[in-house]
């Protein structure tokens, strides 16, 4: 039996998330079904996370196990054929029988695009998020300091997280100004449902002015999650990288 790690990459528009469902189009079941018309076999492919509906991935990472005797190296295009354009099989590895793409997950990086146009995108519009009002980029820089190191995050969740724990470490949060984008980027060991996204509209409360710099580090303290900021739309939502 072996057992192969998959790098994905996924426009996240036209899917109702990662996880598999029987009436509605997701990503697990479509490459669930393409590695079905390699190897003949029903697989469970495990990823880091479960992205939702309209979020993105560069580099979401799963894993599955298999009888096949089909070459690593030919794995990607074998099973990119079965695939829509909108998804893509960028690398495949064959790995430890122990490993899990979940339960080995060390790090990971998402990305928040941000739009800071007066008029939005036609052609980028499912890819960013837009937000018209012009914001104060080092109001948000400041702001995303408070956010570093070991917190209870619980003030930066959405109900319906399974997570025991709402206590995570953030090792980095940057927030970067390109030409009229806000790129907000953040690597942690792990985040609760819709954190990034509360995270980022939390950041853009601060960059409006709606919200002080120094204000995350009582909502973080006093772990409400209504003080914290609105949770931003999916679709400027990346997973950009999982370490292990």
């Amino acid at each position: 039996m072996r057992n192969i790690k998959l790098t994905i990459e996924y426009d996240g528009k036209e899917f109702n998330g990662w996880q598999k469902q029987p009436t509605r189009l997701n990503i697990q079941g479509e490459i669930e079904r393409a590695i079905y018309g390699i190897t003949g076999e029903n697989v469970e492919l495990c990823a880091s996370g479960r992205t939702d509906a309209g979020v993105h991935a560069l580099g979401q990472v799963a894993n599955f196990k298999t009888n096949s005797s089909v070459p690593i190296d030919k794995f990607p295009i074998a099973i990119n054929t079965y695939l829509k354009k909108s998804i893509r099989i960028l690398k495949a590895e064959e790995v430890d029988e122990k490993f899990h793409s979940r339960y080995n997950c060390k790090r990971k990086t998402y990305r928040y695009i941000i739009n800071n146009s007066n008029q939005g995108t036609a052609i980028y519009r499912n890819l960013e998020y837009n937000f018209a009002h012009k914001l104060n980029i080092s109001a948000m820089k400041e702001a995303a300091k408070y956010f570093l190191g070991e917190h209870d995050f619980k003030a930066f969740k959405s109900s319906g997280t399974s997570s025991k724990s709402s206590i995570r470490t953030i090792y980095s949060l940057s927030v970067e100004e390109q030409n009229e984008k806000i790129i907000i980027e953040v690597t942690g060991n792990g985040f609760l449902y819709n954190m990034v996204r509360i995270i980022s509209g939390t950041l853009l409360d601060v960059g409006i002015g709606k919200m002080l710099p120094q204000e995350i580090k009582e909502i973080i303290e006093q772990k409400d999650r209504q003080k914290a900021g609105k949770t931003l739309p999916p679709q400027g939502l990346y997973l950009v990288k999982v370490e292990y």
